[in-house]
């Protein structure tokens, strides 16, 4: 039997996943092929950040070795940038000039760092946090040099600040928020989150940006000077000011993108032969730059390459975790609210707690906990079901264990 030819643009965590959950609903249908412009099979993208602190190995965060691969009959090129789809001829080209024919197109090309244009932003030794290479990078820097700036306090900013601290450099966050991960935790949560990794020993300078990178004669970067006209030292440079989609390949090739691949709930673009999942994605306006969101959009979109035409991908509700070891936190929903919203919160500044629940009309809409964070997926059950939580609204802020037990005492 002839068999369909799958091409998958991109070898990250979103797209491979989608061939996974591909292989089981129906593992003889296609000959595929994957084309990944890094040198390296699949891997876990989100434990860098242990890589980088020295608590794991590269080889720990590999996801799908070689010999998975070599099992299902994937054709794997490794280190080949794909630049161009021809949809007339339904071709996929390379930057060698390969080719590869599909009857499906699965784009899932991720994203990149968003580098500020600030003035010497391209001296040596300024770079994003994204990849095995971005890694390497900055341990090769924490092994020959002292001092270290991160732009941006959010969660990769945090997590590369913690990391190179841990390898012995002197690391300051230079974050335009009043507090840090403004987008993720309230005020209070914040300035727990700050105090916690200044007693670890990294500088922050909040509501504060970069007006200039200045290099040495060499074009190394050497220091960073911030709007207000101060230097702070630095022989590396991480930016963590936020992600883009990698769509040019798509608008290329004529499918709308705004910014991301635009794609409809069966994960489809304008192109009903080409699908996108991942970080590349805009979906009903919204694009994801977390991995379990592209893991529900791999689950929806093999069923219909799989030609079972059964899921419907209606928007992720996103939660917030910060992977430095020792801090315990969690984010999800509307943790903020609004003046209809009532909340509920338990501070206890000497054990570091810290709980805040958003109610609105009867229902749990958003939490935010710090230092405890260990009924986080009950309360992220609570949100995404919208039901009513009268009957547990006492007994909310103390977890799911004792509204099991109270439940039971009153059954």
């Amino acid at each position: 039997m002839n068999r369909q030819r799958l091409v998958l643009v991109g070898n990250g965590m979103a797209g491979v996943r989608t061939l996974e959950e591909l292989l089981k609903l129906a593992p003889d249908l296609y000959d595929i092929e994957v084309f990944g412009d890094e040198p390296h099979p699949n891997y876990n993208r989100i434990q860098l950040t242990p890589v980088l602190a020295g608590e794991q190995d590269f080889d720990d965060v590999v996801l799908n070795d070689l010999a998975w691969y070599q099992r299902h009959g994937i054709r794997l090129n490794l280190g080949r940038r794909v630049v161009r789809i021809n949809r007339a001829r339904r071709r996929v080209i390379a930057d060698d000039g390969a080719e590869a024919r599909y009857d499906r197109l699965l784009l899932a090309t991720g994203s990149r760092p968003f580098i500020p244009p600030l003035p010497g932003h391209g001296l040596r030794g300024v770079l994003g946090y994204r990849d095995i290479a971005d890694t390497r990078a900055m341990l090769e820097a924490a092994r020959r040099h002292r001092h270290a700036v991160v732009i941006g306090g959010g969660l990769l900013g945090l997590e590369a600040a913690d990391g190179l601290s841990q390898r012995g450099m002197r690391v300051t966050v230079v974050h335009r928020g009043e507090w840090l991960m403004e987008r993720q935790l309230d005020r209070t949560a914040g300035g727990l989150l700050r105090d916690t990794l200044a007693a670890r020993g990294i500088a922050f300078r909040l509501a504060s940006h970069g007006q200039a990178l200045l290099g040495d004669e060499s074009g190394h970067v050497r220091a960073v000077r911030l709007h207000n006209g101060a230097c702070l030292p630095a022989e590396l440079v991480v930016m963590a000011t936020g992600i883009r989609p990698n769509s040019e390949l798509a608008e290329q090739a004529g499918l709308p993108c705004a910014p991301g691949v635009r794609v409809n709930d069966t994960l489809q673009t304008f192109d009903p032969r080409i699908y996108a999942v991942g970080e590349c994605v805009t979906h009903r306006g919204t694009g994801y730059g977390l991995v379990a969101p592209g893991y529900e959009q791999a689950r929806v979109c093999a069923t219909h390459l799989a030609r079972l035409g059964i899921g419907r991908y209606e928007g992720s509700l996103t939660s917030t975790r910060l992977k430095v070891s020792g801090i315990d936190l969690f984010s999800a929903g509307d943790f903020n609210g609004d003046s209809g919203c009532e909340h509920i919160t338990l501070h206890d500044p000497h054990a570091g707690i810290y709980r805040k629940l958003v109610l609105r009309e009867g229902r749990l809409v958003g939490a935010c906990l710090f230092g405890d964070s260990a009924d986080s997926a009950w309360y992220q059950r609570l949100i995404a079901d919208g039901e009513p939580i009268a009957g547990q609204r006492e007994r909310l802020m103390f977890g799911q264990a004792l509204a099991a037990t109270r439940e039971s005492a009153h059954a």
